[in-house]
Formats: C-alpha cells, structure tokens, sequence
C-alpha cells in the first residue's frame, strides 16, 4: 500500500497580504498560521505539512482553514483517521524529498507512491488517541507556563512601569495585592525627572547600570553530545520558556557558554521577540546576547525589561543592518530606565522566581515527553511496536 491509498495531498492555495480581510479563519502557511482571514475554502479539522520553504513537519487544525500555496494539504482522508493521518505523515523523514534547486520544495507526486502501512481503522484511532494525550499533556504545560508569565509581567508593569503601590499610597489608599511590610517599601509621592514622574528615592539610570551581558565562549574542541545548545531557531517568540533545543555534537565553530537562570536574548532579527531564562547550563547561538543581573536582586527587573514590548521595539530601531538587523549589548545598555531600590527589586524576585522555577519544570517534562511521542511515534506507525507495550513505557 502507498501513502496516496491512505490520503490525498493537494497543493494550497494563493492569498496575497492585501486580498486577507482579517476574522477568525486561520491562514495556514509552511511553518504555522500566518494570519486570518473571513472565509474559509477546506472545512477542519484538517491536516497540513510544508510544501515550500520549510518542507514536511505537520500540523493538525482543528478548524476551518485556509491553506497557502506553500503546503500541501490532506484533501481526502479515504476513510482513515484524520489525527492518525497527521501522526503519519509527521513519521515520514522528508529531508532528502527536496525537489527544488534553490528553495526547499515537496512534490506531491513524490510523496504518493511512498509504501505505507495502514493499521484498521480502530488501531489508528487508539494510536492516534494515545499520541494526542501526549500532545494534549505537553500543550497544557505550555499553557501553564505562558499564564505563569503572564502572571510575572502584570506585576512587574504594575509595580515599575505604572507605579501602582506609588499612587494608592500617594491617595491614601492601601497597595492592592501586598502585605504591609512590601508596601512599606513604597514611597507615597513622584519626582519629576527626564522620564517624566517617577517614585521619589528611585533613580533614574539606563539597563546597563543593573544588568551586563557575559562573553564566555567554548571553543569547538570543548563541544560535545552532553552540552545542551540554543539557537534562534530554538527561542519560541514572545516567549520566557524555552520549547526546544539540541546538543553540541558537531557545531563547527565556537559559541557563547550560559549558566542556568541566564537570559537569552536573540539579537538578530530584534523584532522576532526572542527572549528566554534558560532552564539549564549549555552554549548557545553568537547571535544571542547573554545577560546577568549585575547583582542578584535585579534579576526580576532585569528579566523583564529585556522581555518587555517597549524595550523590543527600542531595540528595532536600534538594529543595523538592511538584510540581517542586529542590535548590540552597547545600545541595550543605554536603554533609559526608572530604577528601584534593591529592596524593592528584590521583593519582585521574590514573587518572580517561584514562577520561573516552576516553569523550568515544566520545560523539563514538556521536552521529556516530546522525546518520548517523537521516539514512539515512527514505531507506532510502523507496527514495529504495539499499542500496549507504548503504553507499558509511558507509565
């Protein structure tokens, strides 16, 4: 049996930026959804990989949607499970099926002929039921920890961008949200300063004056399959957690060494919003700054300023470069600053580092248990392994 006796691949369809009318139906192109749009030509749920540009993958849509010209999308499912036909074609390794001479690109009519196994229709449903918990399971955490930041940045916008505590003490009021020794901390007034109103007793200063970036490098020879690495294309966007990452065995070249608790940020492409706390030790990408509080207790402000849409866009206009904009350390640095007293920075981190440790946790068990529905998954599909035995190794 081929993959075309199983499913139907069609090739998307065009929608140039300026017919896209906006609404609720997702734009689906190679490497997710793009943008939305107010109708929909394939009813969900659906299934898509990338046909060019970035090629193969796999995406599961659970709505109407629209898909690009860049990837192929399942047409006709013949009777199979939609989940089950997804799971399927992620399996499939699509690295030497590159059709084109410059851009990646998939032939649909390379991919039809390739011999598969189709399991009865109940098996597909039950692997496709037991690889979607995993999803389901590493979803949740991802959630779990974008609420978490969530969390983290309303407090830090609260406290030192709209001086909350400030103002309920300058009406009379009670701080919301903080026992009385936090709120004592306060001052119950503004000054005047180049930044406009701040809190009286803080100081006005620039980020560099409470956060460095460090340049220790590993050279090749110290590089090995161990040490963990982030690239850019591993820092998920607008994003403090991590979702991936590789290892070290065969870089080719020297890269900047990072402790855990470290933040990562992406200075190539600044407007791509890429900033983490990284969960571990490792090296990553020379196209990521690596910063450090310069004294513990700012770690919280530090953090959250490099995350902050304000400094992002600062950051943009600050890049060099017409093809391959990138920011420097020397004009982050120089970014303009309201600074607080280390007892009040220190009193964010209190609040602020329970969250980012439970969110290293999560990071922790959402990679564990992609490494384990990516092991099982070509097994599964395969009928190398049976549904029981997967089972026996996830509990």
């Amino acid at each position: 049996m081929t993959l075309g006796n199983i499913l139907t691949l069609q090739r998307g369809m065009d929608l140039p930026v300026q017919d896209r009318k906006g609404g609720t139906v997702p734009i689906v192109a190679s490497t997710g959804v793009v943008g939305y749009h107010d109708h929909a030509p394939v009813k969900g749920p659906g299934v898509v990989i990338g046909r060019s540009g970035s090629i193969g993958g796999g995406q599961y849509v659970d709505c109407d949607f629209w898909p690009l010209n860049t990837t192929l999308w399942v047409k006709d499912f013949q009777g199979n499970d939609r989940r089950f036909c997804y799971y399927l074609l992620r399996s499939i390794d699509f690295s030497g099926m590159n059709a084109g001479s410059g851009v990646p690109t998939l032939n649909r009519n390379h991919l039809h002929p390739m011999p598969m196994l189709r399991p009865p229709l109940a098996e597909q449903q039950a692997i496709s039921q037991f690889l979607g918990s995993l999803d389901d399971r590493i979803t949740l955490l991802r959630e779990t920890n974008a609420t978490l930041e969530a969390i983290a940045q309303a407090m830090f916008k609260s406290w030192f961008v709209d001086f909350d505590p400030v103002r309920a003490k300058q009406e009379g009021r009670a701080p919301e949200g903080m026992d009385e020794t936090t709120a004592a901390l306060f001052p119950d007034g503004f000054e005047e300063s180049e930044l406009g109103l701040v809190p009286m007793e803080w100081r006005v200063g620039v980020l560099g004056d409470i956060a460095q970036t460090t340049r220790q490098q590993m050279q090749v020879s110290d590089l090995h399959a161990d040490l963990h690495y982030v690239g850019l294309e591993h820092i998920p966007r607008k994003s403090l957690s991590l979702t991936a990452w590789g290892n070290a065995e065969g870089l080719e070249s020297a890269k900047a060494a990072f402790s855990e608790g470290d933040i990562l940020f992406g200075k190539l492409r600044p407007y791509f919003h890429k900033v983490v706390v990284a969960p571990f030790a490792g090296v990553c990408s020379t196209d990521i700054l690596v910063c450090q509080p310069r004294t513990t207790e700012y770690f919280g402000v530090a953090a959250m300023h490099l995350f902050s849409e304000t400094l992002i866009d600062y950051a943009n206009r600050l890049s060099n470069g017409a093809k391959m904009p990138r920011v420097s350390w020397k004009d982050l640095a120089a970014y303009p600053i309201c600074i607080p007293p280390a007892k009040i920075a220190a009193k964010l981190n209190e609040s602020i580092r329970p969250l980012i440790a439970r969110m290293t946790v999560n990071t922790h068990q959402a990679q564990t248990l992609a490494t384990l529905r990516d092991t099982l998954l070509p097994r599964l599909i395969s009928g190398q392994l049976r549904l029981p035995e997967a089972e026996t190794m996830l509990s």
